[in-house]
């Protein structure tokens, strides 16, 4: 199972937003720490590239994938 979780350290232990169900219990599981402290700013940079390379499709426009392999 992969998921991602919020938490808060306090006192050097994290504290979940939500709790873990039943099956977890017991169960060793491995952390991934990212601070989102600049979340919101990668966010929009991302956006705004994401906006920069992207380009509008005809309301019409069918995706053909055996095309692809011609």
């Amino acid at each position: 199972m992969n998921r991602i979780l919020e938490a808060t350290c306090h006192q050097g232990n994290l504290m979940l937003e939500e709790k873990l169900p039943e099956s977890m219990e017991g169960k060793k599981i491995k952390i991934i720490l990212v601070e989102d402290d600049n979340l919101e700013k990668r966010k929009a940079n991302f956006l705004k590239l994401a906006a920069q390379h992207s380009s509008k499709l005809p309301e019409n426009y069918q995706f053909n994938r055996d095309e692809i392999y011609e």
